[in-house]
């Protein structure tokens, strides 16, 4: 079982793209996103197809997980509605001096922006939604 469990690591743009593409068409409930300010992390807990696996339609929950997170914006979500339910279209960044704009798009415009020192997330899959 757990060797369809996947984890991908990225600290440049390859590996974003990576995630990205892994996550695209993914589901996630505004209560599944959290900001740990204190420890600079942000986090997503989504329900993605696993399109890693050519022939297979298999659905796993994930967390995508991001480090030396300074600030997050939102545009678009109401965070007033834990039940709410994003897909998440793709995830992009800027660089603007030394200092990182990770973007998160959701459909219906919908928007998250990450400022982070350096590129450092990860997606990891938890278990599989029978």
């Amino acid at each position: 079982m757990n060797k369809y469990l996947a984890k991908i690591i990225a600290t440049d743009k390859e590996g974003l793209q990576m995630i990205s593409a892994c996550s695209s068409g993914a589901k996630v409930k505004v209560s599944d996103i959290k900001y740990l300010e204190s420890n600079k992390v942000f986090l997503l807990s989504i329900e993605r197809i696993k399109v890693e696996n050519e022939n297979e339609d298999k659905k796993v929950n994930s967390i995508c997980r991001f480090d030396f997170v300074d600030k997050v914006k939102s545009k678009n979500i109401d965070q007033s509605n834990q039940e709410l339910v994003l897909e998440l279209v793709g995830i992009d960044y800027l660089k603007n001096n030394d200092v990182y704009e990770i973007n998160f798009f959701f459909s219906n415009n919908a928007h998250i922006a990450l400022t982070a020192e350096t590129i450092e997330a990860i997606l990891e899959d938890q278990s599989e939604i029978k």
